[in-house]
């Protein structure tokens, strides 16, 4: 079974923004998050990358890189894998297979044993994600649902990630991506910034990511969404 599949929460840390004043990397791997991704859209350089996973690395916590350009891919053994982006709804082709080409084109130290991709249904039409890759984020629940189902039937994809960069997501629209999945573990991020906003997202994914919270309002919060990750998946396995 792999990694994430037993996951309730991830951290994603943008090496291009700093943590709350005071706080450490080792503070963000303490609060209970199964996870820590390191990755942003922008301003994403290798340096950048490097420094955040080098010193997340240093704790007992799965971390993996999520690049949004080959050059920001770095290889260390700090962490424990690639999560690579592929957008379903990407209107430039670049995010389906272009950049992923080109990666392979210019990097000869691939690990292919710790790469995987993320099928992405971009959501959120005003987040910088969507202006980057051209993103047609008018869907129905019928549509993300047929994302959904072919990203795991057509693609093969281990992981669909329902995201909202920037603002809390349509509830019936991330369980209609819950409800066609089989196998796939479905993330959904965007918006979480409380106990209670975790807990209504975590009821229909099986794992909630949080971003500009731990840049925005620091490790408390995060702990806080922890707990209602948590909470959602526990009643749902008493149900």
């Amino acid at each position: 079974m792999a990694n994430w599949a037993d996951w309730d929460h991830i951290v994603k840390i943008d090496p291009d923004k700093t943590l709350v004043e005071g706080e450490t990397y080792e503070d963000v791997a303490a609060t209970g998050t199964d996870a820590i991704e390191v990755g942003g859209t922008t301003g994403m350089t290798e340096e950048k990358m490097e420094r955040v996973v080098d010193a997340c690395g240093k704790y007992d916590i799965p971390v993996y890189i999520e690049p949004s350009n080959p050059a920001s891919v770095v290889h260390s053994d700090r962490h424990d894998g690639y999560l690579i982006p592929v957008v379903m709804n990407a209107g430039d082709v670049t995010w389906i297979t272009g950049a992923h080409k080109e990666w392979i084109r210019i990097d000869d130290d691939i690990d292919w044993s710790r790469t995987f991709t993320e099928a992405y249904i971009v959501m959120n039409p005003d987040a910088s994600v969507a202006a980057y890759t051209q993103a047609d984020c008018d869907l129905d629940a019928d549509e993300v649902a047929a994302y959904a189902e072919a990203a795991e039937h057509l693609l093969g994809q281990e992981i669909v990630y329902v995201e909202y960069s920037g603002t809390l997501g349509d509830t019936e629209k991330v369980a209609a991506a819950a409800d066609i999945l089989d196998d796939a573990t479905l993330f959904y991020g965007g918006g979480i910034h409380d106990y209670d906003s975790a807990r209504t997202m975590a009821e229909h994914a099986d794992t909630i990511v949080v971003g500009d919270l731990v840049h925005d309002e620091g490790v408390d919060a995060v702990r806080a969404t922890v707990e209602g990750a948590q909470d959602a998946h526990a009643a749902t396995a008493d149900r």
